[in-house]
């Protein structure tokens, strides 16, 4: 017997209804042996209507093909999304544990990353002291616990959006993921769209599974799906040989060693019972020699076994690194070049000794970049949907942390503490949709992320190879969002019509949209003409037709206002757009173009390659941004 989710849609909309008798009363015509009160788990009732049930495999057929179930899945186990006050808070609900208490930090730092307070003076032991604030300072929080310690069920995740939408948040930030599903049997994709249709933004964490194609999780188009970029801050972490030659590397070291010198050993010299590859990288259980030393390793190691064994510090070679986090000795790592000079003088001294210097921060002139662990699209799902759709800082950014929770050094308790993952990234654009909406609290989930996409500050794909797979239409950047000029607008009805062309049943759209819907051929809109303010389309390799976009966008500026189109990008793709220049008389107006790419600029397409272009839509004023991608 296993716990099942039954999703019926949204809730009718006769006041007479009353979800838990309903439940129960279906239940009593699927379940052959257990009592209804023994197998009905949870009740959704106040924003979306369903219920979790402890089921057979008999059971769970019988009850999907029951009159109303859109879909029945089993509970899966989501995970949080990181690499490891007065009037504040005005709400804590928990659905695990008996408390809404933070106790690995995970809900605390995404909080005041989006909303906290403004403090002066914060720092991790004296590193990247400054002045911490979230989003939005003034903002109030309201906080849903649907994890335990092992990650997250759907049960509670669903629980939490059914709770969250009833009562009446502006904003949801959902720094979890899982595996990517069809959207009818995905909590996170159900629960954001029912927050859609009450005008709630939904943004989640793209996934940690990168820098691999694909991989990118919460995919739903109604979603605001976020990756993680550096910031133009980073930690020099200097390490110094015995013949007093400095060579950088990177980490989050806080502690200082005073510039004392130690015996360095090698990994292949520390080991008595490993083979040589094992031992030059340190591995588990290979660290024999190494008490009052700091270790050399040729790859990562387990940093915390080093300190077991008695290392005062390690130095470590990857090239390609994003600091996960503060470690509990001191900690460099080299990229090839430094780690080869450290090396060879460690193999070459008599007597090789050195030292880790306590990290500097410095600027860093090449952000902002996307983190190689952000996971990276093209989106799986939806196919004709560019993901990610933005990024925002997810590597070590520094925010609350609770004390109760674990650090690296056993026994440490911290206040404020670094963190990297697509989970510190998600909750800056949640901010930012919040920040949007005290200027428009009006304005649309989907006129929000249009204003987060199409202000977004371009990004040099010469970083990421991966270009907008990466990082999708570019860096967040909050200011300039609250005023984007044009917005594309994507309404309940035109998701629905979408799901249509995606040969989903009627019955289940109708269930989903909580009333009678019809699916016609008329209304139907294809994935890649859903009015997205991405442009994005999978271009098979025997394709004999050229690509065309259409979409509509809607003043949001002053009156008599007119745009022209600017196109920028790969010469190759030889884009017309139609008409060159659009006029609004009033604010508030619509407009509609295409967007064409003739078969002739795709032909020479590689198989598994991309091309991509922008198109901007300017006043003099303001720069409506669009990327656009063709991928094969």
């Amino acid at each position: 017997m296993q716990v099942y989710i039954a999703y019926m849609g949204a809730l009718p909309e006769k006041a007479s209804y009353s979800p838990m008798p309903h439940h129960q009363n279906i239940l009593q015509e699927v379940i052959e042996l257990s009592s209804v009160e023994d197998s009905l788990v949870r009740s959704y009732g106040r924003s979306f209507n369903g219920f979790a049930a402890k089921l057979t495999e008999s059971e769970r057929d019988k009850l999907a093909g029951m009159e109303g179930v859109v879909s029945v899945f089993p509970d899966t186990l989501y995970k949080p999304l990181t690499t490891r006050s007065y009037e504040k808070v005005i709400g804590a609900r928990y659905y695990v544990q008996n408390s809404a208490r933070d106790i690995d930090s995970h809900g605390s730092h995404t909080a005041s990353t989006a909303a906290g307070n403004i403090v002066e003076g914060v720092s991790m032991n004296g590193l990247a002291k400054g002045t911490a604030r979230g989003g939005v300072p003034l903002g109030r929080i309201a906080i849903y616990r649907a994890c335990e310690p092992v990650g997250c069920n759907a049960v509670s995740v669903l629980a939490a959006f059914d709770d969250a939408i009833a009562d009446g948040v502006d904003v949801i930030t959902i720094s979890l993921g899982g595996v990517v599903v069809d959207v009818d049997v995905d909590p996170i994709a159900i629960g954001s769209f029912h927050a859609m249709t009450r005008g709630i933004v939904t943004t989640a964490a793209f996934g940690n599974a990168g820098p691999y194609l694909e991989t990118g999780q919460n995919v739903a188009p109604w979603i605001i799906s976020v990756a993680a970029g550096y910031t133009d801050r980073k930690f020099v972490t200097t390490v110094v040989n015995g013949d007093a030659i400095a060579l950088p590397g990177k980490s989050i070291n806080d502690f200082d060693l005073e510039g004392q010198m130690y015996p360095l050993a090698y990994g292949k010299t520390a080991s008595n019972n490993c083979t040589e590859e094992e031992a030059r990288g340190c591995a588990s259980g290979c660290l024999n020699t190494v008490q009052g030393k700091i270790v050399v390793c040729d790859t990562w190691n387990n940093v915390t076994e080093s300190r077991e064994a008695g290392a005062v510090g390690t130095i470590l070679h990857i090239n390609d690194f994003d600091i996960p986090g503060p470690d509990p000795i001191p900690v460099a790592v080299l990229d090839d070049t430094n780690y080869e000079a450290f090396k060879s003088y460690v193999l070459t001294s008599p007597d090789p000794r050195g030292t880790i210097l306590r990290s500097k921060t410095v600027k860093d002139n090449d952000a902002p970049f996307v983190a190689s662990f952000s996971s990276r699209g093209p989106n799986t799902l939806f196919k004709d949907i560019m993901k990610p759709d933005i990024t925002a800082p997810g590597v070590n950014i520094l925010a609350a942390y609770s004390p109760m929770s674990p650090t690296a050094v056993p026994g440490q308790s911290m206040d404020y503490y670094f963190m990297s993952g697509t989970s510190m990234a998600c909750p800056h654009v949640g901010g930012v949709a919040a920040y949007i909406k005290t200027f428009h609290p009006d304005w649309s989930p989907s006129a929000v992320k249009s204003a987060i996409m199409t202000t977004a500050w371009p990004m040099n794909a010469s970083k990421n190879a991966e270009a907008e797979f990466a990082y999708g239409s570019g860096h967040v950047n909050p200011t300039v969002a609250v005023n984007p000029g044009l917005v594309y607008e994507i309404s309940k009805e035109d998701y629905l019509n979408m799901l249509c062309s995606l040969d989903y049943s009627a019955d289940g759209i109708s269930t989903l949209a909580g009333g009678a819907f019809t699916c016609s051929e008329e209304s139907k809109v294809t994935v890649r003409d859903l009015n997205y303010p991405s442009m994005t389309a999978l271009y098979p390799p025997w394709s004999t037709s050229g690509v065309i976009f259409s979409r509509t966008v809607t003043n949001v500026g002053k009156d008599g206002s007119t745009y022209k189109a600017k196109l920028s990008g790969d010469p190759k793709l030889n884009i017309n757009v139609d008409p060159e220049t659009l006029s609004f008389d009033t604010s508030g107006e619509k407009k509609s173009f295409t967007v064409t790419i003739p078969f002739n600029s795709l032909g020479d397409l590689d198989i598994y390659g991309h091309v991509s272009a922008s198109l901007v839509w300017s006043d003099g004023s303001h720069n409506v941004r669009s990327p656009i991608v063709v991928y094969t």
